[in-house]
């Protein structure tokens, strides 16, 4: 048959007819999640729904790129909705710091001190609620401190003090204008309840002491957590420090000037009087002056020398130092003649040879000395002058009052 021109233009319109609903067909197919791909409520559409994102979520302290971080704060990675598979941080060198997973398995915290002006990183993982896996990545800097001075503390470690020897924390090498923080640092911890409190003798030095003297026996246990603590001023702590030490037996020297003798107690009751010849009674400068003092230091034999008043070369034996304002208990057999008698000295308290041999052996440092009857009393420049500071006042020059 023969094929006429209209016959040909028929089938060619059908032919693109069919093209064009298969591009359509094959359009539709290729955007599953669409409107028109979702189907009616209830319906089997043809599309897929979006995923659901994972419950839970990791949370770093510090976070991710944080600077200037105080390297005395924990490291903690925490987790809500899940749990921590695991976590590690590593310093510079790559070195895995230290840390522990919380039982709950909802944190892990950083077990270790960081170092100043280092940059860190992490990695962690946890999986949630819903059983999907999440993961953190980060890295922080650690500060740089404009300068890191030392402390010390004092008592020594293992050492036996009297009742009367304050606990001393000192910063010689820089003030300290975050006075509170400081304070805040410092723990005290005894083997028995004791009443006490922190006070800021000057910029540069906190006490702690009893209310009163310490209990026979006592042990302490001192912390100070200063390693990465600001001080104010740009400076931060060196280190940490502690100590642990025990209080001896309760043994106070009194000493009433007018009386030229000194008694020695033992809890409380007289287990030695020695004659003395105290500070002259008729010079203010010269007295033995009024105040609660310890034992600060034991010497076989000392320097007494004051060109002052005119005398070199005086050596001193079994001398015991109560005051860095030049009061000493000690041997003075060249002024036996008023020793008992007359208070002819220049502010010591001079006592017989073997009685200021017994005396030196039986007292500990730490031990208080109480002196009364005096015209004039100790002033509070001394190294050690806690006990000349009523309690109440003494409270107040804590930081945290």
């Amino acid at each position: 048959m023969r094929r006429t021109a209209s016959t040909t233009r028929t089938r060619g319109l059908i032919g693109l007819l069919f093209l064009v609903l298969a591009l359509l067909a094959a359009c539709t197919s290729e955007q599953p999640g669409t409107a028109g791909g979702q189907g009616a409520p209830g319906g089997s559409g043809g599309g897929t729904q979006a995923e659901e994102p994972a419950k839970a979520k990791l949370v770093a302290s510090p976070a991710v790129d944080a600077v200037d971080v105080p390297p005395g704060e924990p490291v903690k990675i925490t987790v809500t909705e899940g749990a921590i598979d695991s976590v590690e941080l590593l310093s510079p060198e790559g070195k895995a710091v230290p840390g522990k997973v919380a039982a709950d398995k909802l944190s892990w915290t950083s077990a270790e001190v960081l170092g100043y002006a280092k940059k860190y990183s992490y990695a962690a993982a946890a999986t949630g609620s819903d059983g999907k896996k999440v993961e953190l990545k980060g890295a922080f800097t650690t500060l740089k401190p404009a300068k890191t001075p030392r402390a010390t503390i004092n008592p020594a470690d293992n050492a036996t003090v009297g009742v009367g020897m304050p606990i001393s924390v000192k910063f010689p090498e820089g003030k300290v204008t975050d006075k509170a923080a400081v304070e805040k640092a410092l723990k005290v911890d005894t083997s028995s309840p004791v009443e006490g409190s922190w006070a800021w003798l000057n910029d540069q030095q906190v006490d702690w002491r009893p209310q009163e003297y310490w209990p026979a026996g006592t042990k302490v246990t001192v912390t100070a957590k200063l390693y990465g603590l600001a001080y104010g001023g740009g400076a931060y702590g060196k280190a940490d420090l502690s100590t642990k030490f025990t209080i001896g037996r309760n043994q106070v020297v009194k000493v009433n000037t007018p009386d030229h003798k000194m008694n020695v107690y033992r809890d409380g009751a007289v287990v030695a009087t020695y004659p003395s010849s105290n500070g002259k009674d008729a010079d203010p400068d010269l007295n033995t002056p009024n105040g609660t003092l310890i034992v600060m230091q034991k010497d076989p034999v000392g320097d007494f020398s004051n060109p002052k008043y005119g005398y070199t070369n005086v050596m001193k034996k079994w001398a015991v130092r109560i005051s860095n304002h030049g009061e000493f208990i000690h041997e003075n057999n060249d002024n036996r003649a008023n020793i008992g008698k007359a208070n002819t000295s220049h502010g010591c308290v001079n006592l017989l040879e073997a009685d200021a041999k017994a005396y030196f052996d039986s007292a500990l440092i730490g031990d208080p000395v109480e002196i009364t009857g005096s015209k004039a009393s100790m002033p509070t420049t001394s190294d050690v002058y806690d006990w000349l500071i009523p309690w109440g006042q003494w409270q107040k020059m804590s930081a945290l009052r």
